[in-house]
This record gives C-alpha cells, structure tokens and sequence, in this order.
C-alpha cells in the first residue's frame, strides 16, 4: 500500500511540475527558473515512477490486471 501511495504523491508532482512549466513558459522572466529546468524534473520523476512500478512488480509487491478475455 505504501508504494502506491508513494506512486500516486510522484505523479501528482508530476502534473504539479508540468503546470509549473506552463506558468514559466507564460511569465518567461529572465530571473525564473527555465521551462526546461521543470520538463526536466518531470522527465526524471515519470522514469523513476515507471521503475518503481517496475520493480514492485517484479518482487511481487503490486500485480497486474489479468486479461479479461481469457476463461476461468
């Protein structure tokens, strides 16, 4: 449960970062961090949530949806 939880705080950075993006991109201050310094973040954070699921995958720890077209 935990690890979804921390799954779940990730991508919600991650939407958090993609506004924060958008905001820069509108503003465009010379002072301000640049748009790609938060596109950056959200890259490296959407890796680290695909390794995550990944690897509690891998240990057991989530499991996938079965198919629902097989019987039984």
């Amino acid at each position: 449960m935990l690890i979804k939880l921390i799954i779940v705080f990730l991508l919600f950075y991650i939407v958090f970062s993609l506004f924060k993006a958008l905001f820069c991109m509108l503003k465009s201050d010379a002072a301000a961090n640049s748009m790609s310094h938060y596109l950056g973040r959200r890259v490296l954070f959407s890796a680290i949530v695909l390794m995550i699921i990944l690897l509690a995958m891998l240990f057991g720890i989530i499991t996938p949806n079965s198919n629902p077209y097989t019987v039984g």
